[in-house]
């Protein structure tokens, strides 16, 4: 451990407090980062770093409470094995951040600690569902910091708060340790405010994990940028993803560095994603399936949350998970529960299946001309706490941009893109065919180092 980082690591409470109004984080875990230094000194390819952890993944006798009171009271009672490599890196993870509950949301504002705010202006939304996360890094409390990706809940922040936001393909990164939203979609990614950073926290976390059953056993190649390499790629625009809904500066800023791509000599090509726009139908009718499933867990006996002691069973069921889950959660669990049932099971999850594998086979189909495909990360700049949460539709379409990578699996990055003329991040998304997250850093350190916004 190096004197420097020990004392950052005892900074880190003060500076917490300065950027309280933000409320990026739940629990403060620098005391137990400052001991878990002082008895181990590891040194290792993070021992420089502090990070923090979305909070819904486990660090041994911390809480996790996926921002939810379901979860009030619980102590983990092991590490999961992404943060665990953390550790064992030699990284100091000073915090558990803010989410959307269970890590349902695009906004961070469904918390039951309350809304996390954007660093650039606390009157808007900082995305979500990783959103503390994302700001824990914009706003320079950590160095990089890990959240979950189900469906953009990466991308997206990143996006708002001017990050690099890495998901990676599924199953690159063990979920053992993750609570589960949707087992079939999330990953655990990784938020920094450079590319090199970004790419080394990855290469950290990613590899096979024989604790998780979807973790793949492809090696992991350490990053280093050529140039040459860079500028062989072929890259994709797909024609499906600049649409009537896209804010003017962030379609601007795409087209922009598309025309900078073609002066630098790239292969820039135009492919089709015919399935996109099922994408979000899609998704929703899955994820909450898979919600359904694994959110019935939690009914008051097991951990967490009791509603009341007496009468019957059910009553203790219905009572408990009424109160300890918030709106948006109940949504979403009783759609799933709904698209599950009899009778429907074929007209609607099924049906998405189907749409999951055409919408696969199109990246599939991308990736035999291109190597990467440039796309606007979101739709939107942020927006202002509360003007969604009334119109679910709205926000979930938030996500148009990042859902169908996280259907495919594939990995996909946000790249920051300077800011819009209100002073916004402007972000535009890379994506590359699967387990090929070092293709996105090539070219994504060639812009860095040579584009200007």
């Amino acid at each position: 451990m190096t004197p420097r980082l020990s004392e950052r690591i005892e900074a880190f409470p003060a500076a917490l407090k300065e950027q309280s109004e933000l409320n990026a984080v739940i629990t403060d875990t620098s005391s137990q980062a400052l001991a878990h230094l002082d008895g181990d000194g590891t040194q290792g390819p993070l021992s420089d770093c502090l990070l923090a952890i979305k909070d819904n993944l486990n660090l041994v006798d911390s809480p996790t409470t996926c921002a939810s009171w379901t979860l009030a009271g619980y102590i983990s009672p092991y590490t999961a094995t992404p943060v665990q490599r953390l550790l064992d890196a030699g990284a100091a993870i000073v915090a558990k951040t803010n989410l959307d509950e269970f890590a349902m949301g695009s906004s961070t504002e469904y918390s039951c600690f309350g809304p996390t705010r954007n660093p650039y202006n606390p009157d808007l939304v900082p995305g979500g569902s990783s959103g503390g996360s994302a700001v824990a890094v914009a706003a320079e409390l950590v160095d990089a910091a890990l959240g979950s990706d189900t469906g953009g809940s990466v991308r997206q922040p990143a996006a708002f708060c001017g990050l690099f936001g890495l998901k990676p393909t599924y199953g690159r990164v063990s979920r053992y340790g993750l609570v589960a939203f949707a087992s079939s979609f999330d990953q655990v990614s990784v938020f920094a405010r450079d590319i090199d950073l970004t790419a080394r926290v990855f290469e950290v976390i990613a590899g096979h994990d024989p604790l998780d059953s979807t973790s793949a056993a492809e090696p992991v190649t350490s990053f280093s940028y050529d140039e040459e390499h860079a500028r062989s790629l072929t890259i994709g625009i797909a024609r499906e993803y600049e649409h009537e809904g896209l804010d003017e500066e962030i379609g601007s800023r795409y087209r922009n560095l598309i025309k900078f791509l073609k002066s630098e000599d790239f292969t820039v090509k135009e492919v089709s994603l015919p399935h996109t726009d099922y994408g979000i139908a899609a998704y929703y009718i899955l994820t909450t399936a898979e919600a359904s499933s694994n959110l019935a867990r939690y009914d008051g006996i097991r951990y967490g949350m009791r509603a009341r002691v007496e009468g019957d069973l059910e009553g203790l069921y219905t009572d408990t998970r009424s109160s300890g889950f918030g709106p948006e959660v109940q949504r979403r669990i009783m759609l799933g529960t709904y698209v599950l049932s009899a009778g429907y099971m074929d007209r609607y999850y099924i049906c998405a299946q189907r749409v999951r594998r055409l919408i696969q086979r199109d990246f599939l189909h991308a990736f035999k001309e291109v190597d990467l495909l440039l796309t606007p990360t979101t739709p939107t700049l942020p927006f202002p706490i509360g003007t969604k949460v009334d119109d679910p539709l709205t926000m979930y379409l938030s996500d148009v941009f990042t859902v169908p990578m996280s259907l495919a699996g594939v990995p996909a990055m946000n790249i920051p893109m300077g800011q819009s003329r209100g002073g916004l991040p402007i972000g535009l998304q890379l994506t590359a065919n699967y387990f090929r997250e070092e293709t996105i850093f090539q070219l994504s350190r060639f812009i860095e180092q040579r584009y200007s916004v």
